[in-house]
């Protein structure tokens, strides 16, 4: 399985989330990770379908959209038709999950399937055990707002994930989103981990800085 960066645009400039996208395609970057915010399931708001609906007319990044909602499964369509190439959602609120998988499968999307860094791997297995993935992402921090702290307990169920996916044959990448510098990639590679979603130390870094960021990931894209 590849290794890779996907910048998260939450961590640019507001101001002209273009740059961001220029910013990561003249770096090389395939992907871009994007944060939607309800101000309910996390203390912040981001943005809606009309601006990632705007942001691909300037892009053909891959979209990596992260729905931090209570209610994603009402917007699924939203984001499917604004341009989401994969739309993860989060199994903490109370919605119908395998409903909303299915449904963003049915769309031509692929899916991803998010935990906090309260929620333990066997909130997802039952999940995991009747629909395929594409992704799980372990969240580092408490989703909400950049610049925290890497969670380094976390690594410990991207283990259990890596073991379910080889015991089960199931081919879903691991994500990691939140705090996470370069020095965290080789213990994040060690324990199966596929996608390392960057924003403060992207997006602050000179290039060069994002060059260090790249080579350690051993990036295969």
């Amino acid at each position: 399985m590849k290794n890779f960066l996907a910048p998260s645009i939450l961590a640019g400039n507001h101001a002209n989330l273009s740059d961001a996208l220029n910013i990561a395609e003249s770096d090389g970057r395939k992907w871009i990770h994007l944060d939607i915010m309800d101000g309910h399931f996390v203390p912040n708001l981001s943005f809606g379908p009309q601006t990632v609906s705007d942001l691909r007319k300037k892009s053909e990044l891959f979209f990596d959209v992260h729905l931090m909602l209570d209610n994603p499964d009402l917007y699924i369509d939203a984001f499917a038709e604004a341009g989401s190439d994969l739309i993860t959602i989060h199994i903490e609120p109370n919605y119908n999950h395998i409903e909303t998988v299915q449904r963003i499968q049915s769309l031509g999307k692929k899916v991803g399937i998010a935990i906090n860094p309260s929620t333990p791997v066997s909130g997802i297995i039952e999940l995991l055990e009747q629909v395929d993935v594409d992704l799980v992402l372990c969240m580092t921090v408490n989703p909400g707002f950049g610049g925290q702290s890497f969670i380094g307990d976390v690594l410990q169920k991207a283990n259990q994930l890596k073991q379910l996916r080889e015991t089960s044959n199931k081919k879903f990448l691991i994500e990691v989103d939140g705090g996470v510098c370069p020095e965290h990639v080789k213990p994040c590679l060690d324990v199966g981990v596929n996608i390392f979603v960057a924003g403060t130390a992207y997006f602050r870094e000179s290039s060069a800085g994002r060059s260090v960021f790249a080579r350690s990931t051993g990036e295969e894209i």
